[in-house]
């Protein structure tokens, strides 16, 4: 067995205009002073990384780590959840998600989608120039309004959905292929990899392509009611990244997984900070280190209620407290006997 690394912060959350959350330089220091070992990079925010310089230049990616480094954390990933949701964009979304890519793209859905597809791109290309393995993004959505099949959904539908959404992604993960990395979809409400099933129809589609992988987040499998600890065991062969983020789910007799379109605080499912809502880390914790998962374990803050800093201090020491030091011995070590093939077989009765 292997020892995961950790603890480390995604950054989305906190980039911002104002120090120690506006350069690369200070968040950084900020992110090793709450005791974090690693950040993970959202590649599309331009404060802490420019993408087009880090996916052509690996002496810029070299500065790059080297600046973290100095600062106490090692890079463990770049995210481009923003791009890779616009790869596949419904119809219904567009003005919405018009805002998630730069001015003259908006507008223009064609034009923003191979925009999209050149940003996941060079998110690959980067990687590979920062010697990192995996990559995080999202599926995006085209099936997604269909959800809930009232009025019934006509034959095929589905599946002409998820054949687009592959032949999209099929260049891109071959490119992630060229380039050594893996691309770990985060299974997500409201991307078309929003549970088990729905990443099982894409990987098919795929060919069961060897990039095609998952990011593990158990917070959005509690707000599905969704067996989070059986889904380790079931992809846990596809699992190379691990976003570490509580949830809570209280149905009420007046709303439930829908939640009534109610804002995050008054939501019968709510993500919270770490050890404040339900998921059982304890045994996340044990079955991914069983499952042999050796990359880290990286710090989604989102929580309706506490401040972000004191979720991000209160995280660092969190998972710090469920990182398990592997054992290298077997706990009944000092009662072997020391037998061998010949005293075995005595002790089975055969001659």
């Amino acid at each position: 067995m292997k020892t995961m690394k950790g603890p480390a912060l995604f950054l989305a959350q906190f980039a911002g205009d104002e120090a120690p959350f506006n350069s690369w330089d200070s968040i950084t220091k900020w992110a090793a002073d709450c005791g974090y070992k690693g950040v993970q990079v959202p590649s599309w925010d331009g404060r802490l990384i420019d993408l087009k310089k880090a996916s052509e230049s690996k002496d810029y990616c070299d500065e790059f780590q080297g600046k973290a480094r100095e600062n106490g954390v090692e890079v463990t990933e770049l995210s481009t959840h923003i791009q890779g949701q616009l790869v596949a964009v419904h119809p219904a979304y567009d003005e919405a998600f018009d805002g998630f890519t730069i001015p003259e793209m908006r507008g223009n859905p064609k034009a923003r989608q191979e925009w999209a597809v050149k940003q996941v791109m060079m998110g690959l290309d980067a990687s590979k120039n920062m010697g990192i393995g995996a990559m995080a993004s999202f599926s995006g959505a085209l099936a997604w309004p269909y959800l809930y099949p009232f009025p019934q959904r006509p034959a095929g539908l589905i599946e002409t959905a998820f054949d687009e959404l592959a032949k999209r992604w099929k260049p891109i993960l071959d490119h992630a292929d060229e380039c050594g990395v893996d691309i770990c979809y985060e299974i997500h409400p409201s991307e078309d990899l929003h549970d088990g099933i729905t990443y099982e129809m894409f990987l098919e589609r795929t060919g069961n392509h060897p990039r095609a992988c998952m990011l593990y987040d158990p917070s959005h499998l509690v707000l599905q009611c969704l067996d989070y600890l059986d889904n380790i065991d079931i992809y846990k062969d596809r699992i190379r990244m691990f976003h570490v983020k509580d949830a809570e789910f209280n149905p009420t007799g007046r709303q439930g997984v829908y939640s009534g379109y109610q804002n995050w605080v008054d939501r019968a499912g709510r993500f919270r900070s770490l050890g404040d809502g339900q998921v059982d880390f304890g045994a996340v914790f044990s079955k991914l280190q069983a499952a042999d998962f050796d990359g880290w374990a990286v710090v989604e803050w989102e929580c309706c209620l506490k401040h972000p800093e004191d979720g991000a201090r209160e995280g660092a020491d969190f998972v710090k407290a469920h990182i398990i030091r592997v054992t290298e011995k077997a706990f009944d070590d000092f009662a072997d006997s020391g037998t061998d093939d010949a005293a075995n077989r005595r002790m089975l009765g055969i001659d």
